[in-house]
């Protein structure tokens, strides 16, 4: 049992690397929440809210930004919060030299590469990007501001300046101490403990004996088993989405007309009910509901295997077409189960599956990145940024790291005028008109969007995730 003053989470993984490599792990980007900040924030609606930055604007240009930000922000090593450590952090995070993680080296530069970071004044920082970004604040949430005397040590000395400090940091266990100076709500805790515990049962078994007071990460049966104890299991939906990447490069995935035959043959509620017990939201795109740029007008692909036949008799397979599918073994952790049950209905639409498994996960990410998948690969799109996904995996002209040979120009026309309107309405308008026309071409197989299950101890009886899906830090 914790001490009243502690609260232990137990999750699959309990690490804190850089603070500025560009990082979609749901567990990896909790911890870090607890110790760094960035200028704006997600609010429970998903809007961007202050942070860091009380108040800022972007110009007619949709290029130039001004942040005016809080005044007496302290970091964790005593310093006050100053524009130029905005300057500072966000150079950083520019650095080519910086690396990245299953394959995100690069992603944060794609975007800001040629950009200036100004200091107006001691509290009032401009960014001005080299080409219209009127979605910067997608980005900027994610880039945590560090003082410019603790960028140096990291990111063996973490200094932010969010509630908790980072005070411990061992092998499987991260333990965070109340930061007395933070200029927001002060913690309820002092003393954060993150616990790392690769298998989700064993997160269950510290639940229930009072090792931990919250579990994160937990699957239909485990969920159960929590409420069967009576503790709590509140649920959010994640902002990622499982797909099929299919290559429009090369092989038959080029036609449009096989493309849409393949998401046609997939029944998804019925493989949502056998590969995760239905613990996920069928996709009707290439984007959850949770994204900003989602348009939930837009129709979801049925399941039509007479359909899927046609379409395939019209591109010339009305014999039959086999479909070459490469599936990591974890991210997502269902991969093997998925890929057995599309082959399974793919098969009644005269499509044959080829499958093979790669074990080495990096490895398969720098693959799918290389673009040397067969005809279609399982992958997970991670980033809850819209225009992180469909800059990186949709646009013909950028061309990011998970493009697979889509080209619409019509889409990138799209894409480039929403990036330049400033009011937003409008923005996400346009985003909308692109959003019909990509699930139309299906440039992927839109599958699901994962359940997440948290298990909830007592003491924080009451507890909700925000619709990040992250552990908020000041718990």
């Amino acid at each position: 049992m914790n001490p009243p003053d502690t609260l232990t989470i137990t999750q699959s993984y309990a690490a804190l690397g850089d603070p500025h490599i560009c990082s979609d792990f749901r567990d990896r980007r909790a911890i870090l929440s607890t110790c760094y900040e960035s200028l704006v924030q997600r609010s429970a609606t998903g809007d961007f809210v202050a942070a860091l930055a009380e108040h800022w604007e972007l110009g007619a240009d949709a290029c130039t930004w001004r942040f005016d930000l809080r005044a007496q922000v302290h970091f964790h090593n005593g310093d006050t919060l100053h524009a130029a450590d905005v300057v500072a952090s966000l150079e950083r995070v520019c650095d080519p030299a910086l690396g990245g993680e299953l394959g995100t080296q690069g992603v944060y530069l794609s975007y800001l590469d040629g950009a200036r970071f100004q200091t107006l004044s001691p509290l009032c920082v401009q960014i001005i990007t080299a080409k219209p970004l009127a979605d910067l604040l997608d980005l900027l949430v994610d880039m945590p501001i560090v003082p410019r005397r603790g960028l140096a040590g990291l990111p063996q000395t973490p200094v932010g300046s969010g509630p908790y400090q980072i005070t411990t940091i061992e092998d499987q266990r991260i333990i965070c101490t109340a930061f007395n100076d933070y200029w927001g709500v002060a913690p309820r805790f002092k003393q954060l403990i993150w616990r790392a515990e690769a298998d989700s049962g064993r997160r269950v078994d510290l639940l229930l004996t009072g090792e931990a007071d919250l579990a994160s990460g937990l699957g239909p049966q485990d969920a159960e088993r929590t409420r069967a104890a009576g503790l709590q299991v509140p649920t959010t939906l994640s902002g990622l989405c499982v797909i099929l990447m299919l290559n429009a490069s090369q092989g038959p995935c080029r036609d449009v007309r096989v493309r849409q035959a393949l998401n046609y043959a997939t029944n998804v509620p019925a493989l949502v009910q056998k590969v995760v017990a239905g613990a996920a939201e069928p996709l009707n795109g290439p984007l959850t509901r949770l994204h900003l740029a989602h348009n939930p007008a837009t129709p979801a692909y049925s399941h039509d295997p007479t359909r899927a036949r046609q379409l395939l008799a019209e591109a010339g397979y009305s014999s039959g077409l086999q479909i070459r599918l490469d599936i990591p073994t974890i991210y997502p952790d269902e991969a093997i189960p998925l890929a057995n049950t599309v082959a399974e209905q793919w098969a009644a639409a005269g499509v044959t599956t080829a499958i093979t498994t790669h074990t080495d996960r990096p490895g398969y990410a720098d693959m799918v990145r290389a673009k040397q998948i067969g005809d279609a690969c399982i992958f997970d799109s991670s980033p809850l940024s819209s225009i992180r996904v469909l800059c990186e995996k949709i646009h013909s002209g950028i061309q990011g790291p998970w493009w697979e040979g889509y080209h619409n120009s019509e889409v990138d026309q799209l894409i480039d005028a929403a990036r330049a309107t400033v009011e937003t309405t409008q923005r996400h308008a346009i985003y909308h008109q692109a959003y019909g026309i990509i699930r139309n071409d299906a440039p992927w197989v839109f599958l699901y969007s994962p359940i997440l299950h948290y298990g909830v101890g007592p003491r924080i009886a009451g507890w909700q995730p925000g619709m990040d899906g992250l552990v908020k830090p000041n718990i």
